[in-house]
């Protein structure tokens, strides 16, 4: 009976701890490795700016965590910036508003912090260098490459958009993260 005892307590103890672990931040982190399911093959995706050039690739792979998103870009501005997932594969510089919006179809408010949000689409925001480069792994855990309701791959396919401020995390729509700036097509 003891041994029940401190079972239980231990038990208790322990969904204590996770529970206030989990709420110190709220933002999704990208830095854990996914483990990606076999059988599916990675998206390629070409990163575009507002002249319509490529500076740079993603690759999505479908993992048990969600889409990992390996991004690779240069000859941007220095800084944070916000980086979400858009509803259509549509890329048409300059302002890449042929995207649409955040990819959404849980029909939520934008951003972490926002407590009638996420959207599907939202992804934690990014770090160009001053060099103007970024290589950074991002995983997306409410989307998916397989068929079905949050797939980026369904009829009209998404884009891959980066903005050229950072994501408050709160403001719907968008966070306040200001103009697009790349953009890259996520089809079949």
């Amino acid at each position: 009976m003891k041994k029940i005892g401190l079972f239980l307590t231990f038990a208790v103890f322990a969904f204590i701890i996770s529970a206030c672990n989990a709420n110190k931040d709220s933002t999704p982190q990208g830095d854990e490795e996914a483990v990606p399911v076999s059988g599916h093959t990675p998206v390629s995706v070409n990163v575009l700016n507002t002249e319509g050039a490529k500076i740079g690739k993603a690759s999505l792979s479908e993992t048990k965590e969600g889409v990992k998103i390996d991004l690779k870009a240069e000859e941007m501005e220095p800084g944070i910036k916000a980086i979400h997932i858009h509803e259509t594969a549509k890329c048409d510089p300059p302002d890449f508003k042929s995207a649409g919006a955040h990819f959404n179809p849980g029909h939520r408010e934008h951003g972490f912090e926002n407590p009638k949000g996420f959207h599907a689409g939202d992804l934690p925001n990014i770090e160009i260098s001053d060099k103007g480069t970024v290589n950074v792994s991002i995983v997306a855990p409410n989307v998916t490459l397989q068929q079905g309701e949050k797939s980026l791959l369904d009829e009209d396919g998404s884009a891959l958009v980066i903005h050229e401020k950072a994501d408050d995390y709160k403001t719907d729509p968008a966070g306040n993260a200001g103009d697009r700036i790349a953009c890259g097509t996520i089809g079949k």
